[in-house]
């Protein structure tokens, strides 16, 4: 995908409308048009980036420094308890559009949303290999 076909760009452009929570010279902010709960936004680079890990780390810290003032604006606008920050990267993960966002969902106790991680265990002398894996990568 481009940035032309890209339904992020077009908000970040003035292009499609949206309920706009936050804007700078790089991040646009804005509530999520199917949200998990109330006060649910999006926080997007103005740039076009697919995949997390492709996205300059000067603007990755300007995303999370506006994640984080958002996030205390939402709960304390909706009376959040909490909130979650997810950024998925890859249909697998479910990523829906192809340009990098981060959720801001706010919580409160006992809403059922994401009610249960999915937590395993790793099978003997697993954890040592994968570790040792990921630290070559890097």
């Amino acid at each position: 995908m481009n940035s032309n076909d890209c339904i992020f760009c077009k908000i970040a452009a003035g292009e499609i409308p949206c309920s706009k929570v936050f804007e700078d010279d790089s991040v646009i902010a804005f509530l999520d048009i199917a949200p998990v709960s109330v006060g649910h936004t999006l926080v997007v680079p103005k740039g076009h980036y697919e995949e997390l890990d492709r996205c300059p780390s000067h603007l990755l810290g300007d995303l999370i420094g506006c994640v984080g003032r958002i996030a205390r604006a939402i709960a304390g606008a909706t009376g959040a308890e909490g909130y979650n920050v997810l950024c998925n990267t890859g249909r697998a993960a479910g990523q829906v559009v192809d340009h990098v966002h981060f959720h801001v969902i706010p919580r409160v106790s006992g809403d059922g949303v994401f009610s249960h991680w999915p937590a395993g265990e790793y099978e003997k002398g697993q954890a040592e290999e994968v570790l040792a894996s990921i630290c070559e990568k890097l």
